[in-house]
């Protein structure tokens, strides 16, 4: 079980990373579609935000204890946070597409740990981001071919 513990605060780091950086994205995105893209970040770091609460309380649910201050997160984390300035869309979906990419590889492997150990809660918790993940990405991808 700590070792599970592990991941899913690996997991609860990246989250919290991403919630911030998809909010900083939010406040500098320029270009011509900006209210478009201004709507949409603030979209997904309300659902990263709800993600957040969910894993952190799922992580009290099994005993453990999760992360929670933003020096905790930097260190466990493996999304790399966002500059303070102002971007482009381009720049923006590229590290979002890289960036879901990787909150994907993350609960896949949650997902396939949870299933040796018979953690079938925590498994079947994953199931629901790994939905929710790959259609983003799908979805990212299908814009950035424009």
């Amino acid at each position: 079980m700590e070792c599970m513990l592990k991941e899913l605060n690996s997991f609860l780091a990246n989250l919290n990373v991403f919630y911030r950086k998809l909010q900083n994205y939010h406040w500098n995105i320029v270009g011509k579609d900006f209210f478009v893209f201004h709507s949409k970040l603030e979209e997904y770091y309300d659902k990263i935000n709800e993600q957040i609460d969910e894993i952190a309380e799922h992580i009290l649910m099994l005993r453990g204890q999760p992360l929670g201050t933003m020096k905790d997160y930097l260190e466990n984390t493996s999304i790399q946070e966002a500059r303070n300035e102002k971007v482009k869309d381009c720049e923006v979906f590229d590290a979002l597409i890289k960036d879901y990419g990787t909150l994907l590889q993350n609960v896949t492997m949650i997902k396939k740990k949870a299933e040796e150990q018979t953690d079938y809660l925590t498994s079947s918790l994953m199931d629901n981001y790994i939905l929710d993940y790959t259609k983003i990405l799908w979805m990212l991808n299908q814009m950035m071919q424009s």
